[in-house]
């Protein structure tokens, strides 16, 4: 049997992200996605996917969910088999981003959150084709559900995330770094530096896929996490 596998989704995402990964994964284990939308701090978020967590457990992270995934190896490296980061962001938020979220965050308490959502570069990195419009409604569908003061709380996770090289640079676990090629919101070039901090890393780019990889090519990212969760410890 794998490792329990924990999933964590990025911003104004939930547990629609992983679907595919859910129902293709648990056959071979536990597969479970913790929610990154009720702290008020990246540490606290933390804290409590380990309250919730098993033992020992597989961790994979996207966006927001990457920048806990790294908190929580931070706090706790003996429970964390293997980690698996995608559309991953591992420096501090720079303060003309910081200061760009502002703005957005003004139009969501405003009642216009969907303008917001289509306003995010994330928005525009999702790649062309036919299943855009789709992923696009599941974008817009998770992000009313989970509603303005979401998007506050989480926009303020990102502007005060730590800074995670550190993190990376120690990190001795088998470790998956995965981008969409046509990512333009956390591109590929970027991933590869999170990769090249990680002695052991792997390094998958989906073609076909950009900022959502696992709603955009779910079955190409579903055999990357299979092969990291069967790969030796």
């Amino acid at each position: 049997m794998r490792d329990p596998l924990v999933l964590l989704p990025g911003m104004l995402c939930d547990a629609r992200l992983w679907r595919a990964q859910v129902e293709a994964l648990a056959a071979g284990g536990l597969v479970a996605v913790a929610p990154t939308h009720l702290g008020g701090s990246v540490g606290e978020v933390a804290v409590q996917v380990l309250a919730a967590a098993p033992r020992r457990f597989a961790l994979a992270g996207h966006g927001l969910g990457a920048v806990v995934a790294l908190e929580v190896l931070n706090r706790a490296p003996e429970r964390v088999t293997r980690i698996a980061l995608m559309a991953a962001e591992a420096l501090a938020e720079t303060p003309q981003s910081a200061a760009a979220r502002e703005a957005w965050i003004v139009a969501a308490k405003a009642g216009r959150l969907a303008d917001v959502v289509r306003a995010l570069p994330s928005w525009a990195a999702l790649a062309p084709g036919p299943q855009r419009a789709a992923v696009q409604a599941t974008v817009l569908s998770m992000a009313e559900d989970l509603g303005p003061e979401v998007f506050v709380r989480q926009s303020r996770l990102m502007q005060r995330r730590p800074d995670q090289q550190r993190a990376l640079r120690h990190l001795k676990v088998p470790a998956l770094i995965l981008a969409g090629a046509q990512d333009t919101a956390t591109p590929p070039r970027r991933q590869e530096f999170l990769a090249e901090l990680i002695s052991s890393a792997e390094r998958v780019v989906v073609e076909g896929a950009g900022h959502l990889p696992p709603l955009e090519a779910p079955g190409a990212v579903n055999a990357a996490l299979a092969r990291w969760l069967d790969a030796a410890p």
